[in-house]
């Protein structure tokens, strides 16, 4: 098994883990140098583990509007219903936006002076994280699951311990340079340098099972071709053990062992 981050393996101990493959993305989100929105971000879904009532703490105490973009399943109908929704409609610097497309993304994202990442359970690796990267766009995420991999803590973010931690960081956010986060993005979430991980544990995996098994099928492939080229050239009226001792100095010498056999060494 693969895992996506290494924090993923804690919770599966004796899996047969072979390697761990970061996610990467497609340069699909442009870079936004300079965010007009002025706003904190929330994309995802409205569910407790998601924690969006933290967003909407971290903005009130930072001072900052929140533009929540998220979708309600409807096993968190009534969190949303019960909590989320009184809560939005209490400050009025939050405004909920709803369930967003790939193309409005870019943009709710690029614009964003930053994007809040509140989760509360082990997220394997919160791919939003990387989208707001590749957009240049800093992340506030809570130390859970994979996001001290993800990011690096006064580079591409902050990574925070509590909601006090996180208005603070949002107070600084703008002494990140978004060049750099974008830079991060390049660096180490691109699709060609997960590809290139995947290809190398997937070659790592070949050599270690299958070339072996190659190599036997060569040897026995060998062995039948010395023993067909002895019965034709050994003296006429050899016994067989004479074509097989002319078989075995044929192997010995390399005459059939040299023959180029493509993929097999």
């Amino acid at each position: 098994m693969i895992s996506i981050s290494n924090d993923q393996r804690k919770y599966l101990q004796h899996a047969n883990w072979t390697g761990t493959v970061h996610h990467g993305l497609p340069d699909n989100l442009s870079f936004q140098p300079k965010p007009a929105g002025g706003y904190l971000a929330f994309l995802g879904r409205i569910a407790p583990e998601k924690r969006p009532d933290r967003a909407i703490e971290i903005a009130a105490r930072a001072e900052m509007p929140l533009k929540v973009a998220a979708k309600v399943d409807r096993v968190d109908e009534a969190y949303w219903e019960e909590k989320i929704r009184p809560m939005i409609r209490a400050h009025s610097n939050v405004e909920f936006i709803g369930e967003i497309n790939e193309h409005d993304k870019a943009r709710f994202l690029g614009e964003a002076a930053a994007l809040l990442f509140p989760v509360d359970w082990p997220e394997p690796f919160g791919l939003v994280m990387i989208e707001a990267m590749a957009c240049g766009t800093p992340v506030v995420a809570f130390r859970r699951g994979s996001v001290p991999e993800i990011l690096e803590d006064g580079t591409s973010g902050f990574v925070v311990d509590t909601i006090e931690q996180a208005a603070d960081a949002v107070r600084r956010i703008a002494n990140l340079d978004r060049a750099k986060v974008r830079a991060e993005f390049e660096r180490r979430f691109t699709v060609e340098r997960m590809v290139r991980d995947y290809v190398k544990i997937y070659r790592t995996l070949a050599g270690a099972h299958v070339i072996p098994s190659l190599r036997l099928k060569a040897r026995a492939l060998r062995s039948q071709a010395a023993r067909s080229v002895a019965a034709e050239y050994a003296p006429a009226g050899a016994t067989g053990s004479l074509q097989e001792e002319v078989g075995s100095s044929l192997n010995r010498q390399d005459f059939i062992g040299n023959m180029p056999m493509r993929g097999v060494q």
